[in-house]
């Protein structure tokens, strides 16, 4: 018998949520051939295993890697964590479909990160294109966000479709997932996904359930002690839809309400006990990321991104916007931490210096009030700014880790230490969140998560939700994304302070049976692909 890649003596863990087992594995062709006893077999190549976890490739649940991998085709951040797919069109963002009203289409794309590049499509198929003439490292499992379809009708105020726009959107949403699309999303804090109210979120996701395997992804609302009514809404508009249900980066955000877990899990577990297929993913930092445009009053963030800037211009309604952020805090009455909002990027040479400091010590600098010093930067940068948001308890981070349902997400996007992002501090999560779970949930602290069941919330269960028959797991005819790391050492390096650092551990990462992190090293391969719903 003989292969193309022969990996031994290594200690399988399936993504079956199964025992570990001592077993060889041989790949050709991209794909897993056999799995075994394979002493006698020969190999183009032979990788000794021994002291080595044999897993599938991590599925990463919810990245916001849509167009990222267009400049930094390797996707290091996430390919040295053991990634071998990466889920995008989170948070009701994704770079399609695009209006052909150019207008539309501005606004549209001026909510995307400046390094965007020039974008040449209006659908997935053409999105996904350009993906691959540009070659990847990674797969990628696209969604369509709710946010980008109300966008390409134009709908970017806070009001309720016309019947003709609804009936424009539900088919932008069907189409999306006819042509690959594994769910819609929504991201129900920003604008102008969170204008939607949640029948009209029902009308639009119904759209998608004659489609098998399609599903509804919520980055839900956020009201002040009201976070189980925030599950409890992505629940009922899967339940009036019919489709399957997946609720984003699961945390309590309101200091009011750490510990309550169980409340929010109880929902689920309901849901899950009455038949209905309900998950969530989640990512293993007391600290959020996001754009700092996020935090401003919604009416100002109406009509796009040239609006919102507009308005922040004009001094009696910039006024207007700093009163009201006095009066209503951060969400209908979440109080502002100052201290605990710190820049992560910056979009001029002028306020680079800032990238890492606080807003307190902004505003301390320029000797101005933290809300004006806030509204002052989104003016300043375009809206091209990043925060880190320390806000988060270690035990609620544990608690819903150790859940049934839950899935690891990084919430992080595919970039290089090396390319245009390295001046920026971003989230830990993006170089990290993998071996952090499994260096300090499940080596360091056991009782968190055994590691069978670990491997499985990264590879078997997202593979199952996605409906990924061909990948996920350890098996024969399987396709061979691959990760080995050694239990022993595996770990995030990745600080807040320092995030550009790869983990340590991971030797050996296989998309399609190529080897892309090969001894430690990123080789330049790009065998990945975008994966398509139904495929």
């Amino acid at each position: 018998m003989a292969f193309d890649l022969l990996i031994k003596n290594g200690m399988v863990v399936d993504g079956t949520g199964g025992p570990r087992r001592v077993a060889d594995v041989g790949i050709a062709g991209g794909k897993i051939t056999a799995v075994g006893s394979l002493a006698e077999a020969t190999a183009a190549r032979i990788i000794d295993a021994k002291g080595l976890v044999v897993a599938p490739g991590f599925i990463d649940m919810h990245t916001h890697s849509d167009t990222t991998m267009l400049e930094d085709p390797g996707g290091e951040s996430k390919a040295h964590q053991g990634v071998t797919t990466e889920v995008t069109g989170n948070c009701g963002h994704s770079p399609f479909p695009v209006s052909k009203n150019s207008n539309y289409a501005a606004i549209h794309r001026s909510s995307w990160p400046f390094r965007t590049p020039d974008w040449d499509w209006t659908d997935l198929d053409g999105w996904a294109d350009a993906q691959h003439r540009t070659g990847i490292s990674l797969n990628i499992a696209p969604q369509v966000g709710q946010g980008a379809i109300r966008k390409a009708v134009g709908l970017n105020d806070d009001r309720p479709p016309t019947e003709d726009e609804m009936k424009e959107m539900r088919s932008l949403a069907a189409e999306a997932v006819e042509q690959g699309a594994f769910a819609v999303s929504t991201g129900l804090t920003t604008a102008p996904s969170s204008y939607a109210t949640t029948d009209e979120l029902v009308e639009l996701v119904k759209a998608i359930s004659p489609y098998e395997g399609a599903f509804y992804v919520s980055h839900a609302r956020l009201w002040a002690n009201e976070h189980v009514r925030a599950v409890e809404e992505c629940v009922e508009i899967g339940r009036r839809a019919g489709v399957p249900v997946q609720y984003s980066h699961m945390a309590i955000v309101d200091s009011r309400n750490f510990g309550d877990g169980p409340s929010m899990v109880e929902v689920i577990d309901r849901a899950r006990d009455e038949g209905r297929d309900v998950t969530y993913d989640m990512y293993p930092y007391t600290a959020a990321g996001s754009g700092l445009m996020q935090l401003v009053p919604e009416w100002l963030q109406e009509g796009g991104v040239p609006s919102m800037l507009q308005r922040l211009r004009n001094p009696k309604l910039r006024q207007r916007a700093r009163e009201d952020l006095v009066k209503y805090g951060w969400f209908r009455g979440l109080p502002f931490v100052w201290e605990s909002l710190v820049l992560s990027n910056i979009s001029t040479d002028a306020n680079q210096s800032l990238v890492g400091q606080s807003i307190a010590q902004v505003a301390e600098q320029r000797k101005a009030d933290p809300y004006e010093t806030m509204l002052a930067l989104i003016d300043e940068e375009d809206n091209q700014v990043g925060i880190v948001m320390h806000n988060r308890t270690e035990s609620d981070i544990r608690f819903f880790l150790g859940h049934e349902a839950a899935m690891i997400g990084s919430d992080g996007n595919a970039i290089s230490p090396t390319g245009s992002q390295s001046v920026d501090q971003p989230h830990p999560r993006f170089y990290g969140t993998h071996p952090r779970v499994l260096g300090r949930y499940v080596r360091e602290e056991p009782s968190v998560l055994p590691l069978e069941v670990a491997i499985r919330k990264m590879t078997g269960l997202p593979a199952e939700r996605l409906t990924l028959k061909d990948r996920g797991l350890i098996a024969e005819g399987l396709v061979a994304d691959i990760v080995l790391f050694d239990p022993d050492t595996v770990i995030d390096r990745a600080t807040f302070e320092d995030p550009h650092q790869y983990p340590v551990g991971i030797p050996y990462v296989f998309v399609h049976g190529t080897a892309v992190v090969d001894g430690g090293t990123h080789t330049g391969a790009r065998p990945g692909r975008v994966l398509r719903r139904g495929a």
